[in-house]
């Protein structure tokens, strides 16, 4: 598991711990990452209709790494500023073999960053293809959905060629047109094209060492940005239709990987593993369609453009280049009564971000620079016979940015920082273990909190202030090099039941109960100066990235499953809060209350599973001032899964069955008139009832 890097199903670990299975996740027929979260506690998304990339959220945290994603080992750290999340990663879900996640800091030995959490994903392998007694398999999956001609194709296949050499590969095509949202409007480019390709080879040298070398390519076609809704011919109109500029997009993801395992059950002190990984995400991006009729939308004689966008046919980039190294062991033995394991290991990464933006405001916005963060590593772990478990940490993380030059010179910044972690679990009687639990977590300001600077553009109108670095424009970002790392400190109280046999043989109870407060000290915000009088009124003239004092997140979590069978019921959720200590105004990324039912049954010698889905959702109205609330919702989906014969499944959903229309998070006002960000607040809702029906089929041999 993430929280510990050892061994241990997610029902055992003293932690705010959830999984995902193939078998789960296959069954919920997903169209995107966000889909199939809606049963895991504590866990959102604040993604945009219009691009396919995911921006998760842990516990109100989100944005420059405060979610540690990993997919394969391999961080995923693609960032671009403007009107949407500032942290957004890409993957398929048809790719995803199972996840794993841990919210909370008390995952700090799995990296730096991570004060809100870790998601790891693990892509299909050999072994979730190949069946008992098989030594080559292929799976063949598609599906057809309404809500507008969405289809996926997908073949994955593995063959052994014998016990020491395993080689495995798929590939993916999944499209959709534009989708209408409950409330029957058309959402404006909400369709995609997405292909990607899986590699994997397997060699075991020797008896308990495992090399694997994978290789794993995404291609995302979108179009992202807004067309406008209406007239725009006075103020009025444009703040209520005018959308925004269309960018036709091609984003690559390119993630290799390279690991040693190595683990036998006689050998106690070594169980390890080595990874190296490189991730790259080149992001092309052409101007299609301005979002106004002023003339500015194409350059001639004369016409020099749209100051933060330039002119349909221009291009920009965001490229991001990842490379790191993942190292730890876990060495094991007995003193008296005590079993003892002691996990040590390093790892680092270094982020390279480059854009390119030849007429329009993107460089500035999303500035171009080094990051290396490092850190090591080691961890205890205690258990007193059956009943007492101890768990202790201690992790250091150092780090260092810089610039590629900017007008001012070059701007660097660097910090370390010891971060501790302690746990304890008693088990008085079997099945029933509470815990409580203190760790703090290190986030090293990121390369565009530090380093961005310039004028934000103005589109077209005049420039109302001029920028220490020779632009001008709406306003000024700042950049700022004594910005600190921000430092989560969770306490935690949790409880894990487990339970066979409780009202038949054969049934099974599971359930964790959580409560949390996290601490965030030097919590980075966007913060904005004294207005100052300008000839439209008062106008901010600086937005810099400072240190507020403090952000404090606290909640309840839960998760429940009871299994009988032949059924089966589960209920998961959470609520919580997230307030800036320093002006007590609520943080604008927490998601209030989320409760999610599921109940389900197994009939015709458990071949046929039919199951359902509620998740009620509340409003966030605790917010800065100028923005928009999400609304409350409640999104009911049907499942259904049918083995017709050994190798041919069968399977079916109807999602949103309500057709409820819906917002799931706070939508920001504009930094100068105040008005509703359109291009968000467009392609925030989410799709009305979408039908799916699909096959999936089997082949393998000896």
């Amino acid at each position: 598991m993430t929280s510990t890097k050892t061994g241990e199903r997610a029902i055992d670990a003293l932690a705010p711990v959830s999984g995902l299975t193939l078998e789960q996740i296959q069954g919920l027929q997903a169209g995107r990452i966000s889909d199939i979260f809606r049963v895991m506690p504590g866990v959102s998304f604040e993604d945009r209709g219009d691009s396919p990339s995911s921006s998760i959220n842990i516990r109100g945290l989100q944005d420059f790494g405060r979610v540690a994603v990993v997919v394969d080992g391999a961080r995923q750290n693609y960032q671009r500023s403007g009107h949407n999340a500032n942290g957004a990663f890409f993957l398929d879900p048809e790719l995803i073999g199972s996840v794993d996640v841990t919210r909370g800091p008390t995952a700090n030995i799995y990296g730096s960053g991570a004060i809100g959490g870790v998601a790891s994903f693990r892509t299909k392998d050999i072994n979730d293809i190949l069946r008992p007694g098989e030594n080559w398999g292929v799976d063949m999956t598609g599906w057809y959905g309404t809500n507008n001609n969405r289809v996926l194709g997908s073949i994955f296949g593995g063959v052994r060629l014998d016990p020491t050499v395993d080689v495995f590969g798929g590939a993916v095509y999944r499209a959709q047109g534009n989708y209408k949202d409950g409330a029957g409007t058309e959402i404006g480019n909400t369709g995609n094209d997405i292909a990607a390709g899986l590699m994997k080879v397997t060699v075991r040298p020797a008896d308990g060492h495992e090399i694997k070398l994978g290789g794993l390519f995404q291609d995302y076609q979108y179009n992202i940005g807004q067309f406008n809704r209406g007239p725009t011919i006075t103020a009025a109109q444009r703040a209520l239709n005018q959308g925004s500029s269309v960018y036709a997009s091609d984003a690559k993801n390119y993630t290799g990987t390279l690991s040693w395992r190595y683990a036998k059950p006689d050998d106690a002190l070594f169980d390890w593993n080595i990874s190296l990984y490189g991730n790259r995400v080149d992001n092309d991006q052409t101007k299609t369609h301005h979002y106004s009729t002023s003339g500015a939308a194409y350059c001639g004689p004369g016409v020099a453009g749209n100051n933060i966008s330039g002119c349909v046919g221009d291009r920009r980039s965001y490229l991001l280049d990842t490379i790191g190294l993942d190292v730890h062991n876990t060495s094991r033995f007995d003193v008296g009564n005590w079993q003892n394991a002691v996990t040590y290991g390093f790892d680092a990464f270094n982020d390279n971000v480059e854009t390119t933006d030849s007429r329009g405001n993107s460089n500035i916005t999303t500035p171009s620079g080094s990051r290396t963060v490092s850190g090591g590593f080691v961890q205890l772990q205690n258990r007193y016979g059956s009943w007492l478990e101890v768990i202790s940490a201690l992790r250091y993380d150092h780090y260092e940015l810089h610039s590629v030059g900017t007008a001012l010179g070059q701007t660097a910044s660097s910090g370390d920082r010891l971060s501790p972690k302690i746990t304890v679990g008693i088990t008085p009687v079997a099945g029933f273990t509470p815990y409580a639990s203190y760790a703090e977590g290190y986030r090293a300001p990121s390369i565009t909190e530090t380093l961005i600077a310039g004028g934000h553009a103005t589109g077209g109108g005049p420039a109302l202030f001029n920028c220490p670095d020779g632009t001008s424009g709406l306003f000024c970002l700042l950049p700022n090099p004594n910005l600190r790392p921000e430092v989560g400190k969770t306490k935690e109280v949790g409880v894990n039941l487990k339970y066979n046999g409780v009202f038949a043989e054969g049934d099974a109870f599971r359930a964790k109960f959580n409560v949390f407060r996290n601490d965030v000290s030097n919590y980075i915000d966007l913060v904005p100066s004294a207005p100052t009088m300008t000839m439209f009124g008062p106008f901010s003239q600086y937005y810099q990235y400072q240190n507020i004092a403090a952000a404090r997140i606290q909640g309840f979590e839960f998760e429940t499953n009871y299994d009988a069978g032949d059924w089966f019921v589960g209920v998961a959720g959470n609520i919580q809060s997230g307030r800036n200590t320093a002006t007590n105004v609520g943080l604008a990324t927490m998601q209030p209350r989320k409760v999610t039912t599921t109940a389900g049954v197994r009939l015709l010698d458990r071949k046929l599973i039919a199951s359902a889905q509620w998740s009620s959702y509340a409003a966030l109205t605790d917010l800065p001032a100028g923005y928009l609330p999400s609304t409350a919702y409640n999104l009911v989906h049907l499942f259904l899964t049918y083995q017709a014969a050994q190798d041919v499944v069968l399977t079916a959903s109807v999602q949103n069955l309500l057709n409820e229309y819906y917002r799931p998070y706070a939508i920001p006002g504009s930094s100068t008139d105040g008005t509703s960000q359109n291009d968000v607040l467009f392609a925030s809702p989410g799709p009305g009832i979408v039908f799916r029906a699909g096959l999936r089929v089997h082949f393998g041999g000896v």
